[in-house]
């Protein structure tokens, strides 16, 4: 019997990626629910990357909010905390998150994520077809659905998964197909993808190839169309579609800092779902294979600038965010005992009176 080498994981970043990180102050988190890990991409005090990992089952989606991030696994969408007041540091570590709530939504097939105006998170519930938000008595809410979905369904029949928000209002999201039965997106991967207005309900862009990740920026609508490998922009008066740049890879998860998109890259899996897109064929007529990574665009040329190559256990990347202002992030799990320790009450504010 032979001895087998458990699983590793690498990750290189190109030359200039420590350096971008700390030019721009920013730390980056990314999730893989191929391996079931959530990743907190930071700088050492010596300069070098710092990469700290935490399991969770299929965590998926990635919101931000001020001093916190939420983040959805397989049956519930967590809310993680800060729990360090600016300046104080844990263990070298100056931003400690830790998971405060978590609310049990069943596998609905939570995709993106953001924050409305009260902070509260509105999300893609794929596999019921909507955009919905947290519930009081129930698995969640309804607050949206394609005018061709007819009713909420646990059937994932168009592959509703991105969504773009403007003032805190859903404004656009993609969908894989228009299609009103069960899975029928599964055959109209190609160039069935569209991306629709919210507020009317109509079709705004059509015929594209898996899009994913559709975000407003700098009055631009931005989208990944992952079946062909482009990153580009959306005109929403005309529907064309406008690539910026080739990724090589399958690319989900789009986030922005000043004149850079930070943008997730996969490697298809060996199943019908990747088979038969423009994406592979573009790859063999280049002579390479799909990376997994997550690759820095300048928006103003195009070029990707810098990257940290993701090799071993990860194969796949669903999402990516930013934690503005943080140099070297952790997080809590729940495999340890430190989570029973790790205790911040929430003081009465000092003003307040309590002994009348």
């Amino acid at each position: 019997m032979t001895d087998q080498k458990p699983p590793t994981l690498e990750l290189n970043g190109s030359r200039l990626f420590t350096t971008w990180l700390k030019n721009t102050g920013v730390s980056l988190v990314f999730t893989t629910y191929q391996a079931g890990k959530v990743f907190f991409i930071g700088m050492q005090p010596d300069g070098r990357l710092s990469v700290f990992e935490r399991t969770f089952e299929r965590p998926m989606g990635l919101g931000t909010g001020p001093g916190r991030f939420w983040m959805s696994s397989i049956y519930q969408l967590w809310r993680f905390e800060n729990f360090l007041d600016p300046g104080q540091m844990h263990d070298a570590y100056d931003a400690y998150y830790v998971p405060v709530s978590g609310h049990t939504t069943g596998d609905i097939d939570i995709h993106d994520i953001h924050e409305d105006a009260a902070g509260d998170p509105i999300f893609v519930a794929t596999r019921f077809n909507c955009l919905a938000t947290l519930s009081h008595r129930g698995s969640f809410r309804e607050i949206w659905r394609p005018p061709f979905i007819d009713r909420l369904a646990a059937e994932d029949r168009c592959h509703l998964n991105g969504m773009a928000v403007q003032d805190g209002k859903p404004a656009y999201v993609t969908c894989l197909s228009r299609t009103n039965v069960f899975e029928g997106w599964r055959d109209k991967r190609r160039d069935g993808g569209v991306v629709l207005d919210v507020a009317s309900g109509e079709i705004i862009a059509e015929g594209l190839s898996m899009p994913h990740s559709p975000r407003l920026y700098r009055e631009k609508l931005w989208m990944l169309q992952a079946g062909t490998g482009e990153f580009g922009t959306i005109d929403v008066n005309t529907g064309s579609f406008e690539p910026i740049c080739f990724l090589p890879g399958f690319a989900r998860g789009l986030v922005f800092m000043g004149d850079y998109a930070v943008i997730g890259l996969s490697r298809p899996r060996n199943n019908k779902t990747f088979e038969g897109l423009p994406l592979n064929e573009r790859l063999d007529a280049e002579g390479i294979s799909a990376q997994c990574a997550i690759c820095i665009v300048n928006l103003l040329s195009g070029d990707i600038e810098h990257r940290l190559e993701i090799d071993g256990i990860v194969e796949e990347i669903y999402d990516v965010a930013l934690l503005p202002g943080v140099t070297r992030p952790m997080a809590l799990g729940f495999r340890s005992e430190e989570i029973r320790l790790k205790i911040k009450p929430e003081a009465l504010p000092e003003a307040t009176d309590i002994s009348h």
